[in-house]
Formats: structure tokens, sequence, C-alpha cells
């Protein structure tokens, strides 16, 4: 039996009642127990007494109390270890926006945004170093995937991430992503409607276009411009928010998107271009309604990679529009 410890809700968790998500986490734990702990105040939410339908948001702190090994299964990371200082002073020093409710952060490509089995190293793990004098640490509210750079937004607080992930799950936001892809698509611009569902990998995280099975996954799509037909840059409007939506999407119109092997295989690979083998997806822009005040508007700069490669096609950023 282990003594008290923190989990932090994470962001594919949004939503789920906290009966719910003690039973993904202590499977052994009876509704019964749980409910018991919860009248005796044992298990707390961000410090304060909570109910067992209580609705989850991406960030909040939940109080574990001592329980059995036995009813542990697939433990979510907490604040367990010190959090990397060169990522740190990255996103201390990539702040796009900063208001009371609402936290703006460039990320950098390659780095998960949670930890997982052998990750050490993610943008959670560094949170408590991004309060800038609030009470509490900030608040994942939607994700990107490791190799994608580019806007993060975060929530200041309890009441602005819930607002922020109701946005979210409601589809009141606007996301622009920037692509590089292999080839071109056969037609100038258009709307990609295929369904996704996991179809295994590492982590369960490898995905593919199901009709069946699949959740309905939505992206807009317009070609930018074309170097001779060998790349394209596409500019990426996802409607839905499934894991590697845009990844899959693009393979799909026979456009997969440069240094996208697991999606793209080989035929993602340039052998002449430098930084090839780097994902270009870019999450460029957000636009998303504020807990207080008008719509936020958030855009980010090129990362390093795709800058280069945007000057090794002669791709100027002034051709696209944004969010």
């Amino acid at each position: 039996m282990s003594g008290v410890h923190h989990r932090f809700v994470a962001a594919d968790e949004a939503d789920i009642r906290l009966d719910r998500w003690f039973k993904r986490h202590f499977p052994a734990l009876t509704h019964g127990q749980l409910e018991k702990m919860l009248r005796k105040g044992r298990v707390r939410v961000d410090g304060g007494r909570a109910k067992s339908n209580l609705r989850l948001v991406p960030g909040q702190e939940i109080r574990v109390p001592p329980m059995p090994d036995s009813f542990k299964n697939n433990p979510r990371p907490g604040r367990t270890s010190e959090p990397d200082p060169d990522l740190v002073r990255q996103l201390q020093n990539g702040i796009l926006y900063k208001d009371d409710d609402v936290l703006a952060v460039n990320k950098p490509a390659g780095v998960a945004v949670q930890g997982g089995s052998g990750v050490t190293t993610h943008i959670d793990s560094a949170l408590d170093e991004l309060k800038f004098g609030a009470k509490d640490r900030p608040r994942l509210v939607h994700r990107l995937d490791k190799d994608t750079a580019g806007v993060l937004l975060l929530g200041r607080s309890a009441k602005a991430a819930a607002e922020l992930t109701k946005a979210f799950r409601h589809r009141k936001t606007e996301k622009l992503y920037w692509a590089v892809v292999i080839g071109c698509p056969e037609v100038p611009d258009g709307q990609i409607e295929a369904a996704v569902a996991k179809s295994g990998g590492p982590n369960d995280e490898r995905m593919q276009v199901d009709a069946e099975h699949g959740k309905s996954a939505i992206t807009d799509f317009k070609v930018i411009a074309s170097a001779a037909g060998k790349v394209s840059w596409l500019d990426l409007r996802p409607r839905t928010g499934r894991t590697h939506q845009l990844r899959v999407h693009c393979a799909a119109i026979d456009a997969p998107i440069l240094g996208d092997g697991k999606y793209g295989g080989r035929t993602a690979f340039l052998a002449d271009l430098p930084g090839a083998k780097t994902l270009h997806l870019f999450a460029r822009g957000i636009r998303i309604p504020r807990p207080s005040g008008p719509p936020l508007t958030v855009s980010a700069p090129f990362p390093p990679q795709m800058a280069e490669t945007f000057s090794y096609f002669g791709f100027e950023e002034s051709e696209a529009d944004e969010v």
C-alpha cells in the first residue's frame, strides 16, 4: 500500500466523470469504496471536496489516498520529476500570449505534451514554471503531437480551463495548420471527410481510415503553393480533433506530410532535402472564444526546420491566409 499521491487529469480525459476516472486508473476500486472516500474528503480535486459525477478538466489535480497496489492500472505521471531546464527556458521565451485566463506557448517540435511510458521530458512537467504569479499551475486544454510545433493553449485557472475545454469540445475553435506534403492533391482545395480509428502500434497510437468503425473526422484543405509538383504547401483546418487526423487525411489523398514515415512510408522522404526526416506539420494559429472579452487569435512563428524548407522551395509566408 502506497501513500498519498497526486495525479493530473490528462488532455484526453477531458469531461469524463470523476468516478469513471477512478475506474480507468483503479479498476478494482468499487463505486461504494470511492463514495466513502469522497464523503470523508480523502479524495480531493484541486484541493477541494468533490462528488463522483464531477466532470473533469485537463490539468486538474486529483488527490489519491493510500490504496493497495493491486488497485492500480495504467497510472498517469504526476509531479514526480524535475522539469528539464532547457525546455522551461524555451517555453518561457516562447510565450505567445498571456492574460488572466489564457496562456499560449510556442510548443517546440520533438517534445511530448504529457508523459507516458519512457517519456521523461514533456510540457506537463514544466507547467509549475509557467505560473507567472498565478496561484495555480496552468492547465492543458488540448494537445499537439510530439513532433508538431506551434500554438498550445493553457488555462490559467480551473474555471478558464473548463471554458476553453468546452470551446474545443463543441468545435467553437478555428485551428490552422500548415504542412509541406509530397506531391500535390488532385484538386486545389476541398474537404476530406474520412472517419479514423485506432489500428494498433506502440501505446495503441497508430490510426487509420475506417469508415465502418471509425469516428467522424473532417479536414478542410487548400493548396497554397507547389514546387514543380514535387512538394506542396497546404493550409489545413481540422473541423474535428481526432488523433493524428491531419497526418492520416493527407496520406489518404496521396499527399503524405513530408517526413511522416509513420503514415507515408518511404514516399514521405526526399533524399536531396536537408531535414527531410522532420515532420513538416505546424500548428500555425488558433482562434477561440475567451472566458472574458472578445475571441482570441494567436499565431506562432515558424519552427526552424519549416523555415529552412520554405526557403529551400521558395515558399513565401505572405501567400497564405491566417486564422
